[in-house]
């Protein structure tokens, strides 16, 4: 299975921040935000990624990123010259798909569980069908709302719905099978002109074949797209990372414990980082000081 990070946009909703630097790459706490979604795909077990966004930010995320190989991944660009919804993902890396099954994954969301690998695992395993995720919220109004079964399949699926149905929103982090390039390219635009994910989304639904992963209690999911949901972002890292001295969000790590990377290589990255405490966490989990 591939992964797309879809890092495109114009962040209004964080202006004046975004006017000269992407969203996806604003700090969230001592990570780029970017940082976090590419940690989830990692978890999945996905190392061949695909990280869209725009042709301003673009080299930006290359002299981040690279090209990967000190990860034990591979990163591939490409460009998106307009947002024009979440499904254009799908457009743009239609070639580099080559029909193959693949995660996207958004560059705002944050997302975090104990048992999150096992569920990652779980959705990339699927044969068929595609797999969303669903956090309950209080304001589902805003969001692609889903209703579900008992056996977690989805019943409806509508986009910020005037009148929810139920308060499960569909996060940004969706798991698809071979045929997702195909079904893709038969969204059409939505009466606001984009190409909605939710559409892309019906037409599993509409064949049976989409499943829901309900993320409850013991679950955090936080889409840093306003000043206000950036700052509860920075703070839950910061809460968990100095009360625990657990990790979250950091792909050098989950390469580690993959078994992407040896201890030299993460030992490397730590002393990259300089003295700053997330060097000094690589360093000791490297020198086998932390389980």
């Amino acid at each position: 299975m591939k992964g797309i990070l879809l890092a495109g946009g114009s962040g209004t909703r964080l202006h004046p921040m975004t006017l000269a630097s992407s969203k996806q790459l604003l700090p969230v706490y001592d990570k780029p935000m970017i940082y976090y979604p590419l940690s989830v795909l990692m978890l999945a077990g996905i190392r061949d990624i695909l990280v869209i966004s725009t042709p301003a930010d673009l080299p930006q995320f290359r002299r981040l990123l690279g090209d990967g190989e000190r990860l034990g991944v591979r990163f591939t660009y490409a460009e998106q010259p307009r947002p024009e919804g979440l499904a254009q993902a799908f457009h743009i890396g239609r070639d580099w798909l080559a029909g193959e099954a693949c995660a996207l994954a958004l560059g705002d969301n944050l997302i975090f569980a104990d048992h999150l690998s096992h569920l990652l695992r779980e959705a990339s395993a699927q044969p068929s069908g595609a797999t969303v995720f669903a956090y309950q919220v209080r304001d589902p109004e805003r969001y692609g709302v889903v209703s579900i079964d008992g056996a977690g399949r989805a019943l409806d699926i509508v986009e910020k719905p005037a009148v929810p149905a139920s308060n499960w929103a569909v996060i940004g982090l969706y798991f698809y099978d071979r045929e997702v390039s195909e079904l893709a390219a038969r969204v059409t635009p939505s009466a606001r002109g984009e190409l909605e994910i939710t559409d892309l989304n019906r037409m599993y639904m509409q064949s049976g074949r989409l499943r829901v992963q309900r993320l409850g209690r013991g679950c955090a999911w936080l889409d840093a797209g306003t000043p206000d949901s950036l700052l509860q972002a920075a703070t839950f890292v910061q809460t968990i990372q100095s009360r625990q001295g657990m990790l979250v969000g950091c792909p050098e790590e989950v390469a580690f414990r993959m078994g992407w990377i040896d201890a030299d290589r993460l030992r490397a990255h730590a002393h990259a980082l300089g003295k700053t405490e997330l060097g000094r966490v690589l360093t000791a989990l490297a020198d086998g000081e932390i389980a």
